[in-house]
């Protein structure tokens, strides 16, 4: 369902990725692991249309997107959660949620995603009026995660999806992403610096080391590898 052939991104002078190529099948969830600064933001910012590609293709679906810009990427169905979340803060949780649908126009299949939403992460419906700012950290990420959801995507990336929130909140929202899936049949693609958690959800993963990728395997056999579990699993 996406294919990244040789992907390149510079950031001025400092090339941030030096020819990355990985692909992801429709339906699965497929996890790229690696420190701070290996280039897994970079990567899904390039996926969907915010950062400009030095040289490569992206290929969603049989398409070209590379020289796409971000909002005609979202239009194809491919939806990315920002690391940081990024809710408008001085919005309520409804009005972020509405902002998630605004290519849409069909009125009965937005009400029924945002009833689909508010089923998935019922907090989110208990603080529907509740100025975004305000929430909890992992309410924000259920917010972000609901307001993509919105777009109706068939694809889903998400960035560091437990970055600062409390564990108990990490189980819930890494238990809906599988939920996503399973459900929606969405394909996923997930940034995560818990990689023992991304590794347990997924089919797949991608380890990445300074903007290359230096190992890729099922999920499961990376976990079992010697290098993966000395330097991401503390072990």
């Amino acid at each position: 369902m996406l294919e990244v052939k040789n992907l390149q991104v510079n950031y001025g002078a400092v090339a941030a990725l030096h020819g990355i190529s990985l692909s992801v099948k429709q339906g699965a969830i497929v996890t790229l692991i690696g420190g701070n600064g290996a280039g897994k933001t970079t990567t899904l910012r390039a996926i969907s249309g915010l950062q400009r590609a030095a040289a490569g293709e992206v290929v969603f679906d049989g398409r070209n997107i590379t020289a796409l810009p971000a909002h005609d990427i979202v239009k194809l169905g491919l939806a990315h959660v920002p690391e940081g979340r990024m809710v408008f803060a001085n919005l309520t949780v409804l009005e972020n949620l509405q902002m998630g649908a605004y290519l849409r126009s069909d009125k009965a299949g937005i009400a029924a995603d945002l009833a689909y939403v508010f089923t998935i992460f019922p907090r989110l419906k208990e603080r529907e009026q509740q100025v975004s700012g305000t929430l909890s950290g992992g309410e924000q990420q259920m917010l972000a995660i609901g307001r993509a959801l919105m777009s109706k995507p068939r694809f889903l990336m998400l960035d560091e999806p437990s970055l600062g929130i409390a564990p108990l909140l990490v189980k819930t929202i890494f238990e809906k992403i599988v939920e996503i899936n399973r459900q929606q049949g969405i394909t996923i693609l997930l940034v995560e610096q818990n990689a023992n958690l991304a590794l347990g959800i997924s089919h797949e993963g991608y380890v990445l080391e300074t903007g290359r990728i230096i190992l890729q395997d099922g999920a499961a056999a990376l976990r079992n590898n010697p290098q993966v579990k000395s330097a991401y699993l503390g072990g």
